[in-house]
């Protein structure tokens, strides 16, 4: 009977850990698209605002050329995001076959034992709580790296 409790407890914490990493998952897409969207959009405000003659030209058309600037950027947004994707993706498969790891525990233990390892901060050697953000970039601004006094 407790085996049968083990498991029940085991199949339903292993459901929730994927269900966390779905959540995870989505959210750094999320921020991940809805950053590149505003780096795109504040790209193309910016050219307008320095050049909105040819912006326009650029969005409309002008006669004798086929291709509108527009469609032209937008073409190549795409080609360059494929193969950013797929070298990207082709380089981290590599390193992922060249490690001889078969799932992710195993790649995360060999790349543990291949890194340098990073030292813990516990008790922290300085402040961990702030009161706004001004507060934050005044200690990094000014206070962060003093050696202590004591």
């Amino acid at each position: 009977m407790a085996k049968l409790n083990d498991t029940v407890e085991t199949s339903i914490t292993k459901s929730e850990k994927l269900k966390e990493k779905i959540y995870a998952t989505v959210f750094l897409s999320t921020v991940a698209s809805i950053s590149a969207l505003a780096g795109f959009t504040r790209a193309v405000a910016a050219t307008r605002k320095q050049d909105p003659k040819h912006f326009g030209d650029g969005i409309s058309g002008m006669k004798g050329i086929p291709e509108t600037g527009a469609s032209l950027a937008i073409r190549a947004l795409g080609w360059g995001t494929l193969y950013a994707v797929t070298g990207c993706g082709l380089f981290f498969y590599g390193i992922w076959k060249l490690s001889g790891a078969t799932n992710t525990e195993e790649f995360r233990f060999k790349m543990g034992s291949l890194l340098p390892k990073i030292p813990k901060n516990d008790p922290p050697q300085s402040r961990t709580k702030f009161e706004g953000l001004t507060d934050l970039l005044t200690y990094i601004s000014e206070d962060w790296g003093r050696n202590k006094e004591v």
